[in-house]
Formats: structure tokens, sequence, C-alpha cells
């Protein structure tokens, strides 16, 4: 039996998740932890299958589209940030001081000329502008430019080019991916 805490949870994820349908896993441990996860941890995980859709219009879709098409990056690679790092919510603060709807830290946003962090278009403006410049310095790979993007270049470098062995890092690559895809296989379906 889930307890209010796991059902809140589990409808928390199945409310951020992009893809049209996808399976969450359940697993209970004994000190009655529920852990939620896109992969089976073990053989006592409960797969879930939730149905979820794209909406129709996306937040803030114009001031993205202008921002990705000025710095020549995929809108809807920067909504799945957008998405991933604030939901959207041009307040948003983290617990380690990022701030924004693409959550830039102080250095970033000082180093991109962004002087209100939670002024949506210059946010949007810098942090399009970071990504940017991240996929050009691993090569257009994405997976590397989100790492960067969430533990900061040199931890990607001192990884050897690779996604840093950070679950955190890990966990969000993987959910900006899922946001990504999800928007594209909606926008073709829409075609």
């Amino acid at each position: 039996m889930l307890r209010p805490q796991g059902l809140l949870a589990l409808l928390a994820l199945a409310l951020c998740a992009q893809a049209a349908r996808a399976d969450v896993y359940l697993e209970m441990q004994k000190n009655g932890t529920l852990l939620l996860s896109d992969r089976p941890l073990s053989a006592s995980a409960r797969r879930i299958q939730v149905d979820r859709s794209v909406p129709r219009t996306l937040p803030r879709d114009a001031q993205i589209r202008r921002a990705a098409e000025r710095h020549g990056v995929d809108p809807l690679l920067v909504h799945a940030v957008v998405r991933a790092e604030s939901g959207y919510d041009p307040k948003a603060v983290s617990p380690k001081g990022a701030a924004g709807l693409m959550q830039l830290m102080p250095e970033t946003a000082r180093r991109y000329g962004v002087t209100d962090r939670f002024d949506p278009a210059a946010n949007l403006d810098g942090g399009v502008r970071y990504l940017r410049d991240l996929l050009g310095v691993f090569g257009g790979d994405v997976a590397l430019a989100l790492a960067a993007y969430n533990a900061g270049e040199q931890s990607v470098l001192r990884a050897g080019g690779r996604v840093p062995d950070y679950r955190e890092t890990a966990t969000y690559v993987r959910r900006v991916r899922l946001y990504y895809r999800g928007l594209v296989e909606s926008s073709r379906s829409r075609r």
C-alpha cells in the first residue's frame, strides 16, 4: 500500500514526464522509502504505465522560440531545459542559487551579461547562449552539453568528455532528453 507521500510523488512524476507514454517503476524499500525510476532497479520493482500527452501550446513558446532562433538552438531543446530547470517558473530559485527560467547561476549570468536573472527574456537569452556554447564545446553532443549545463563544463572535461558520474547529473540528462524526445515526437505527430 502506498503512503500519501508516495502517491503524491507518483502523481508529480507522471505530470512531469514528457513522453506520451512511459513506464514508471516503483519499489518500496524495507525502511518505507518509495523509489521511483524510469527503469526497474530490482526484481521487486512494480511497473506502472503512465499515459501523458504534451500540451497543445507550450508555456512561453514565443519567447523561447525567439531566443532559440536568435542563437541557433533547437527551440524544443530549450523548452525541455526550461521545463527541467524551472518548470517554466521565472521566479524559481534553486537551493544552490540558480535562478529564473533557465536557472542561471550568478557567475553564468555575469558571463552572458544578464543583470536580472528573473527577467524572463534576459534569462532565456543568457541561458540559450550558454547552451549554444556548450553544444559547440562538446561538438553538438546534446547529452554532454546538458551534463555541462547541470554540473559545469569542467566536470564533463574532468570525466574525460563523458557525463560525470553524479546521480543528479545523470538523472537530469535523462529527464531533459525524455522531455525533448516527447516534444519532438509530439511535434512530428501534429504535422
